[in-house]
């Protein structure tokens, strides 16, 4: 629903320009010769009132005199005249319109007023302040760029005018071409997500470039990205990494959350390929577009050179993939055909007089190891050999660049001897790389594709294992919040974590100094030896002002410390702040790793957790990690294992392993605790000792948002929604038993069977056209969703859990209106199970606030219309196809 009348601007059959003109050097001169020369053959109009003719076509004084209405209006008009003009362009039945104009963005009214005028009437705007865009497969650039785009593959999606028009300048010169160029500009109505829905679904577009400098609509982007990330590459450049964007906080976890590191949390979680310069962009694109993702990065390097062999070794390892250990048939196989004076290892030196057998032997004996994923074939230029004969050797194995369905890639250096081999390299579809570098680069590059494909498979769910209780955090909350109180107390803030599994070290709290002494006698019953700690509701960071004093053996101590406490707040002014005192057990963990886990709201991609060393010395060590929420139990282990602190915990020297399992359960409990508490608004546990005994919190904040402690979850700023576990249910119809649930992405492996059990007329009738397959791509698509706007039921029979039926929806990024689809399996056609699916949908619908319910039912599908009509639907013609019935179910009042 987000694409609505999108398709009119990407595709547009007329066109209007209005602010044509012959004024040289005016931007509507330069667009109206781009559109000319570009040789356009939609019906295009010139609007200007102050010409009749430009260029040899009439030109209209207005948009309401126009003979059709426009697919697509250009407007370069003073930014003043916009909002109107953009009314008259819906009057009129204009479905879309491009505003280059500048400057609307700058007066709030003007941007108003403009998409005011855009909504009764549905017209999509993109822009204002756009270089233009771009459709090179219709030959249109409706632009003022200096070069017009060629048609290929790629699309391009850019905030920057500028951006776009130096990549099309070197695109040109490098003979590649375009599906899409869209620049986006201030993105008042249209935006990256509308424009990754349509991409996703554009089967002549085979990968997506960005370069984008800010993210509007956390979800929305999310949802679509993920979509498109799984169909197609995705590849971006956004600037902005070092910019110091992270608000002063009261916790660490706010001071670390810089806003690119939530950005890059976001990128992975969306399957989004980030890379550092334009440059990159095309070579990735370029790598991505020969090869598949690589599941592992174990590569062999096949070289004349030692010295180049080893270099490349250095930047594969440096990447993070590794050098394939060479098996035993291998070693043995190169033995027989390469000199004595061979390396017998990896790298394969083939000695640099090597000719082209030598090559030929040498690849083929690496692609056949199953120890090898990827091969790196190299050639340093010597008066013993030719380049140009070596390439032609290794070109003649590849089949679209792949021997033994492995890749290989490609570094010949020098520059004049190398030109011819590349070439040639090139044609097989071997990727060929300037540099080790390079090569080490687009290596890294299928194993991190790889990585986040595996990360788009992921759909935590609520609670699964957790043990929680609920009731006990909200209570703490609820006091604190009737107390107008923002922040926690220590206390109660590992009171919530409790509740949730987070074991925190035995305490008690009081009131003033005189109950220290008892305090500690009660723990230091059972304990060596407590800790006295401010309690304070406005003092966060206590250890600041001497507010905490550790290794205390006897209640005496214990009370004098606090007495120290006091005095040390007082002498600061912030008597009036001491709310009483914290007695806690004296954790002694000598071998422990201080660790933190933390929450921040980011405000584009909401809570966003945070893992890494803790300690005192946490911003300055700054070894942290950001993963969006939810996470689960594989998510959390990869946060684990991207820290540097990661290494430690695994254990070294005399020091064991950490109890791993304990920390996930940890970070998953504070990922719990923000799905079911929206109020949360951020989370510091600092540190959280883990070692071989578990782990432990030993200090913690917690800060809510008292206005929002009765919003339930699951958390509606999540960017992501967890898997909506608790929807699955039973039915028993026909005699048969039916469970229904969400559908997951493994569920792509029962669509074929599904299939097979549906008749031709059935698929006709569901899809509305005659067909009789679904390819992998829809398939994926269909089963991985982000389940806000978009939600499938299956219903799986029992006991065989084969796929009987399927419902679902796809909803506007509003939640106006959903469209709805079903199909169950032709032989269970008739027994109640489409009712069963229909119900569970539409309180699904209900309960995530959609309106309106509706659908297309072609008019001979008489079953379908009766359920509908048994369930409330209203039913009514669709004008523009007669045989199509429209129904519509309004949910909300």
């Amino acid at each position: 629903m987000s694409i609505r009348n999108l398709e009119a601007a990407f595709a547009p059959k007329s066109l209007a320009l209005v602010g044509a003109s012959e004024r040289e050097g005016s931007v509507g001169t330069v667009i109206l010769r781009n559109i000319l020369d570009g040789g356009y053959d939609g019906a295009f109009y010139p609007v200007n009132p102050k010409y009749e003719e430009l260029a040899g076509r009439r030109c209209y004084p207005s948009v309401r005199e126009l003979p059709e209405p426009p697919d697509l209006c250009v407007i370069v008009t003073p930014p003043h005249t916009v909002p109107d003009l953009v009314g008259d362009i819906g009057s009129r039945g204009g479905k879309s319109a491009v505003v280059i104009t500048a400057g609307i963005g700058d007066e709030e009214d003007l941007r108003e007023r403009m998409l005011a005028a855009a909504r009764p009437h549905l017209l999509r705007i993109i822009g204002p302040n756009t270089i233009g865009m771009l459709a090179p497969r219709l030959s249109l650039n409706a632009s003022f760029t200096h070069v017009a785009a060629r048609p290929g593959s790629l699309a391009l999606v850019s905030q920057s005018g500028a951006i776009v028009s130096s990549i099309i300048d070197w695109a040109v010169a490098e003979d590649v071409g375009f599906s899409q160029v869209l620049s986006l500009g201030d993105m008042a109505d249209v935006d990256v997500g509308d424009c990754l829905n349509m991409l996703a679904a554009d089967p002549k577009t085979s990968a997506v470039l960005m370069y984008l400098e800010a993210i509007p609509h956390g979800r929305k982007f999310m949802s679509a990205a993920r979509s498109a990330a799984r169909v197609k590459p995705v590849i971006l450049v956004k600037p902005g990494k070092h910019e110091a964007t992270a608000r002063a906080a009261q916790t660490h976890t706010g001071a670390l959350a810089g806003a690119d590191a939530v950005v890059d949390a976001a990128l992975r979680r969306a399957g989004i390929i980030r890379v550092d310069d334009l440059e990159d962009l095309f070579s990735a694109a370029e790598i991505t577009a020969r090869f598949r993702p690589l599941q592992r990065g174990r590569v062999a390097i096949v070289t004349n050179g030692g010295g180049a062999g080893v270099l490349a070794v250095d930047h594969i390892l440096d990447r993070h993939c590794t050098m394939a250990q060479l098996a035993d048939e291998t070693i043995a196989a190169l033995d027989r055909v390469l000199p004595p004076t061979w390396s017998r290892a990896n790298p394969i030196d083939i000695i640099g007089d090597a000719p082209p057998e030598r090559y030929r032997a040498a690849v083929l004996a690496a692609a056949e190891d199953p120890g090898v994923d990827a091969i790196l074939v190299m050639n340093c230029p010597t008066a013993l050999a030719s380049p140009k004969a070596a390439a032609e050797a290794v070109a003649s194995l590849a089949t679209h660049g792949l021997v033994n369905r492995k890749p290989v890639l490609a570094t010949w250096l020098g520059a004049f001897a190398a030109r011819e081999a590349r070439d040639i390299l090139n044609a097989a579809g071997i990727a060929s790389l300037d540099t080790p570098t390079r090569a080490a680069d687009a290596i890294r590059l299928l194993t991190q594709w790889a990585q986040l494909q595996a990360k788009l498979q992921r759909v935590p769910e609520s609670h699964g294992k957790l043990r929680v209780d609920p009731d006990a955090a909200r209570q703490i909350m609820e006091r604190a919040g009737a107390e107008g109180r923002s922040m926690l107390t220590e206390p109660e803030a590992k009171g919530v974590l409790a509740a949730y599994g987070v074991a925190v070290p035995g305490a008690r709290t009081v009131d003033s100094v005189a109950g220290v002494a008892a305090a500690a006698a009660d723990i230091l019953s059972s304990s060596r030896q407590v800790a006295v700690k401010l309690l304070s509701r406005s003092i966060t960071h206590k250890s600041d002002i001497g507010g905490v004093v550790l290794g205390l053996g006897s209640p005496e101590a214990a009370q004098a410390a606090a007495q120290q406490i006091h005095d040390r707040v007082a002498a600061t002014g912030q008597e009036a702040a001491i709310d009483g005192f914290s007695v806690q057990e004296m954790v002694r963990r000598p071998r422990a790793q201080d660790l933190i886990i933390g929450v921040s709201s980011d405000p584009v991609f909401g809570p966003v957790l945070m893992f890494g060393s803790g300690g005192v010395a946490v911003e300055v060590v700054r070894d942290t990690t950001m993963e969006l929420l939810p996470v689960d139990d594989v998510l959390a282990a990869d946060m684990i294992d991207r820290t540097r602190v990661g290494a430690l915990l695994a254990g070294y020297r005399d020091r064991p392993p950490a109890d791993r399992a304990a920390i996930v359960a940890a970070l998953k409990a504070v990922s719990q605790l923000l799905i079911d508490f929206p109020a949360i608004t951020a989370i510091d546990i600092n540190p959280l000792l883990a070692d071989t005994d578990g782990v432990v919190a030993l200090d913690a904040r917690i800060e809510i948002d008292s206005s929002r402690l009765a919003v339930p979850g699951p958390n509606p700023a999540m960017a992501i929604l967890p898997y909506p576990s608790g929807w699955e249910r039973l039915l028993e119809v026909g005699g048969q038993a039916f469970r229904i649930r969400p559908i997951r992405p493994v569920d792509a492996e029962l669509y074929p069977q599904f299939l097979k059990r549906i008749t031709p007329e059935d698929m006709r009738r569901r899809f509305l056209i005659p067909t009789r397959n679904l390819s992998a791509d829809l398939i994926v698509r269909l089963t991985q969703l982000d389940y806000d706007r978009d939600i499938a039921f299956i219903a799986l029979a029992e006991p065989e859990g084969e796929l009987a039926g399927i419902v679902r929806y796809s909803a506007d990024p509003d939640h106006v209106r959903a469209e709805f689809g079903i199909l169950v399996r032709s032989d269970l056609q008739g027994i109640g199970l489409g009712s069963g699916l229909m119900r569970c949908l539409i309180d699904y619908a209900r309960q995530n606030q959609v309106a309106v319910l509706e659908g297309q039912v072609l008019r001979d599908n008489s079953a379908m219309l009766s359920l509908c009509r048994e369930l409330g639907f209203t039913i009514t013609s669709d004008p523009e196809q007669p045989t199509v019935m429209l129904v519509r179910l309004p949910l909300t009042a």
